[in-house]
């Protein structure tokens, strides 16, 4: 593992003549070095002084072309500096924290740099970069943390109960962090997850839930939730997916463990380069699995209306783990909801009204449900998953054709609730939404085109089945 070094950036040397003018020790501190180290990109760049670090701060900033405007939180402690050549870069002075078991908000006062790095979550963001003039660009590593990083090891600098017992965030970040850089927790640092997981509870849900985020955006995510089932983590902030693990088996009939199908999904998805939200509906897809699972003897193990159960769970999910509740929620929802159509599609002859029904349902997200739908094949038979992957291809195409020819994502047919009242004189009625529903069903059946002429001569037909006439005996079609 390669010393980190500072990069030939001026604002670095800045610093250095502002903290010594002020007798103020600086140093580079936490995640810029650690990332440094490991060749990382890394944009916040966090400055500790043994000193006041807003003045730090505010001498910098005088010190800029143009005066940089330094933004100052007195309740922190803290200031921000935007730079042209470095970002954001945030000053605080060196300090040390107490706690009270029932809060993870700490008592803070001015420490020692030794202080300020034995309070860090682990070694690894325990180093430090000298921006002192005798010793410019030395690093400062009391704990160990360049052994830690060659390693791949996750350790806390002090006792890791005191850590997690003192700030219980960081069981979360310490598997955040493992899953993010795939290392190693320390056994002891692991087993102190263990000990204290309950100590979670004290934590917010929108603090837990950005770690959670995290976890899902790491490049193998199911690392990060193997680890919080583990340590009993999972178990504390999020039951319904916990439920998920497990095999019950009767006879000869077994189900497979769908907390280890979902994670599998879930890598796929993210292999596939899937964003955030289609990771959820990785994690979200099954989720309705265990209160829908039923035993029969003469097939075995169901969760027959998973999908609709799982999609009708979505908008309490996210409530309870504080995800946004608009569009990012619908489109999960939605997801969840459809997730066994298109494999549905394999199994059976491919028509045209089923893929249309498919593409009105899915609209703009059908690229979307197709990745989770290709990832959701995991079948340990290498045989069957190459036949279930050749056929799923030929749904695509499909897709592909029937879209091209039919333009149906998010189409809207061209018969209203409007011009039907207008049609029949009629008012807001159940009569008017089971013709709007019968013009639909015929469009997407192939029946008639989604053309006006079509459409509304099928129209006269069911109104006259329904023993209604057009008002006035003439109908005109709009422009």
């Amino acid at each position: 593992m390669n010393t980190p070094r500072l990069p030939e950036l001026p604002i670095f040397r800045t610093i250095a003549e502002a903290a010594a003018e002020l007798n103020q020790p600086a140093y580079v501190i936490g995640g810029y070095v650690r990332d440094l180290a490991l060749r990382r990109d890394s944009k916040d760049i966090d400055v500790v002084t043994v000193g006041d670090g807003i003045a730090l701060a505010q001498a910098v900033g005088a010190k800029l072309k143009g005066r940089g405007r330094v933004q100052v939180f007195k309740n922190f402690g803290t200031a921000m500096l935007p730079t042209k050549e470095a970002g954001d870069i945030e000053f605080v002075g060196a300090r040390k924290e107490s706690y009270r078991a029932e809060s993870r908000k700490p008592e803070v006062e001015a420490g020692t740099l030794e202080e300020d790095l034995a309070r860090r979550d682990f070694t690894i963001n325990a180093l430090g970069i000298s921006l002192n003039p005798e010793n410019f660009g030395e690093l400062v590593d009391r704990y160990e943390g360049m052994k830690d990083l060659a390693g791949k090891t996750i350790r806390t600098p002090l006792g890791p109960d005191v850590t997690f017992s003192d700030d219980p965030l960081r069981m979360m970040r310490a598997i955040r962090f493992a899953s993010q850089l795939n290392f190693d927790i320390e056994p002891d640092t692991f087993d102190a997850i263990i000990r204290n997981k309950e100590r979670i509870k004290i934590v917010s849900q929108e603090r837990i839930t950005v770690e959670l985020n995290k976890i899902i955006e790491s490049p193998t995510p199911s690392y990060g939730f193997k680890l919080l089932f583990q340590t009993g983590l999972l178990q504390l902030i999020f039951p319904k997916m916990a439920l998920l693990h497990g095999v019950e088996k009767v006879g000869n009939h077994a189900h497979k463990d769908n907390f280890y199908h979902t994670l599998q999904v879930l890598d796929n998805v993210a292999n596939a380069g899937g964003d955030l939200w289609l990771r959820w509906a990785a994690v979200l897809h099954d989720i309705a699995k265990p209160a829908t699972k039923r035993y029969f003897p003469k097939v075995g193990w169901t969760f027959h209306g998973h999908e609709d159960k799982g999609a009708r769970w979505v908008p309490g999910i996210f409530t309870d783990l504080k995800l946004p509740l608009g569009e990012e929620m619908r489109m999960v929802q939605k997801l969840v909801r459809l997730h066994l159509r298109p494999i549905a599609l394999v199994k059976e002859t491919v028509t045209d009204s089923a893929v249309r029904r498919l593409l009105f349902e899915a609209g703009d997200d059908i690229d979307r449900l197709m990745l989770l739908c290709r990832a959701d094949i995991t079948s340990k038979d290498h045989t069957k998953k190459e036949r279930y992957l050749r056929n799923f291809t030929q749904v695509e195409e499909k897709l592909k054709e029937v879209e091209e020819k039919d333009h149906l994502r998010n189409f809207k047919p061209v018969i209203t609730g409007e011009i039907i009242m207008q049609t029949f004189g009629l008012k807001p009625s159940r009569a008017v939404g089971e013709l709007k529903e019968a013009v639909m069903e015929a469009i997407l059946e192939g029946t008639i085109k989604n053309e006006m002429e079509p459409a509304l001569a099928f129209l006269l037909q069911q109104g006259a089945a329904k023993g209604l006439a057009p008002e006035g005996g003439v109908v005109h079609s709009p422009n």
